[in-house]
């Protein structure tokens, strides 16, 4: 089946599923963790095999990590399919209600967006989340995953396109594509694809946008800081900036820079240069770091580096206000921290910095749809239109105005002497 013919199908599974019960995508969702359990040997042959090849062809250790799907890997996406399951039906939910006139009742309802295209990383796992997502707020969604997990990524949607089918869910809405000439076709749908998420670099997200009239929502390099002011508890700044480089080191909420005020960074730099050096991190420091703790030269091109390595740039300031210019200049928008003992400084830096998660003293790492409560994430907006921050379920909804009348025309509202509005707030659950 060509791209068009899925758009199609995609398209003709919106029209049933946005108006499917909730108990019908539930049913789904209950088939598709089935289904993935029963199904776990040959998915993880199949990613053996992905793995093999992207050896072969010297995959860095990082996004080697990040192709895995293994019993853990498993265990989680099962995870976040029940935690979707226990969330209320987000379609039509009222959103606002008012009066407009006696009998005249208006309504704002979240309903799906339509059939959305995802282009993502060699992450398998995320294909399960974000086709998950997808059928839980009553959307088809087209899938390219990245090459390197092409056997996965194709047992994976076999095995959840089958699983929903059998449910009840209306076939196609879900459809896998495999090449970049898949995507370039994608690209030119408008008429049968009402958004597109990408996943990646910043060059790549720009060449999506750039070609395409179907809205994009999509976020390009993760650039996160950490920001460690002058009266920060120290074991407390170590503990959380290893974890924002270490945890998880190939992901987009990873710690890129460091940012240190001088009145602090000289008892800091050390015991947390001992505890990146533990974890493995290389250390590229501007020249006051570099007078402080041994470390690699790190310059403009540093700063404006997603590394998503075991690499780590520290930049000495002089406070609040330079960390923050810093982090406006260089930042992706995407998710930044303070360390602080201060509140009132923790909200002028969260209130300055222009990014779509700011926090306080805690790790990156807690960017994340899962985290937030969301039901996993189809991906991080670091846009400012309609939604931003990890887009999980309410990202995928857009809403109706609905408007219940009892034979009202405009003409007894219109000229002088019409009838007034009450516009008076409905209450609702």
């Amino acid at each position: 089946m060509d791209t068009r013919s899925k758009a199609v199908a995609a398209r003709k599974a919106f029209l049933k599923l946005a108006a499917a019960d909730g108990e019908l995508k539930n049913a789904g969702l209950a088939a598709v963790k089935d289904a993935l359990q029963s199904r776990a040997a040959a998915v993880f042959e199949a990613n053996a095999r992905d793995i093999e090849a992207a050896k072969a062809s010297d995959l860095p250790a990082p996004l080697l990590k990040r192709l895995k799907f293994d019993d853990q890997k498993l265990a989680e996406v099962c995870a976040g399919i029940e935690s979707l399951k226990g969330m209320p039906d987000p379609v039509g939910r009222i959103i606002s209600a008012r009066e407009l006139d006696d009998g005249l009742e208006l309504y704002q309802v979240a309903c799906p967006i339509g059939v959305i295209g995802v282009i993502f990383e060699s992450r398998p796992d995320a294909l399960v989340q974000i086709s998950t997502l997808c059928l839980k707020s009553g959307n088809a969604v087209l899938l390219k995953g990245g090459s390197e997990a092409s056997r996965t990524n194709r047992e994976l949607a076999s095995t959840i396109a089958a699983a929903t089918g059998a449910a009840g869910i209306p076939e196609g809405w879900i459809g896998l594509l495999e090449t970049r000439e898949e995507i370039t076709q994608m690209l030119g749908l408008e008429s049968l694809i009402d958004l597109i998420i990408p996943r990646g670099s910043n060059q790549f997200v720009k060449y999506i946008m750039d070609n395409t009239n179907i809205h994009v929502l999509g976020h390009a390099d993760g650039i996160c800081h950490v920001y460690v002011h002058s009266d920060a508890d120290i074991g407390k700044a170590v503990r959380i900036i290893v974890d924002s480089k270490v945890q998880y080191v190939a992901v987009c909420n990873a710690l890129e820079t460091l940012l240190v005020h001088r009145n602090i960074a000289r008892a800091l730099l050390p015991p947390l240069k001992t505890a990146l050096e533990k974890a493995g991190v290389t250390i590229r420091g501007c020249a006051e770091t570099r007078s402080i703790i041994p470390a690699e030269p790190a310059g403009e091109a540093d700063w404006r580096t997603e590394y998503l390595d075991l690499i780590l740039s520290i930049k000495v300031v002089d406070g609040l206000d330079e960390a923050v210019n810093h982090i406006n200049t260089y930042g992706s928008h995407h998710t930044d921290t303070i360390i602080t003992e201060e509140r009132r400084k923790a909200e002028r830096f969260m209130d300055a910095v222009d990014s779509a998660n700011v926090f306080h003293n805690c790790s990156t790492r807690f960017s994340d749809g899962y985290r937030y409560g969301l039901g996993a994430e189809v991906g991080i907006g670091t846009g400012k239109i309609h939604a931003r921050g990890p887009v999980g379920m309410e990202g995928l909804l857009i809403y109706k105005w609905k408007l219940y009348g009892s034979g009202q025309v405009v003409a007894d509202y219109s000229g002088d002497g019409g009838m007034p509005f009450t516009h008076r707030p409905i209450e609702h659950a």
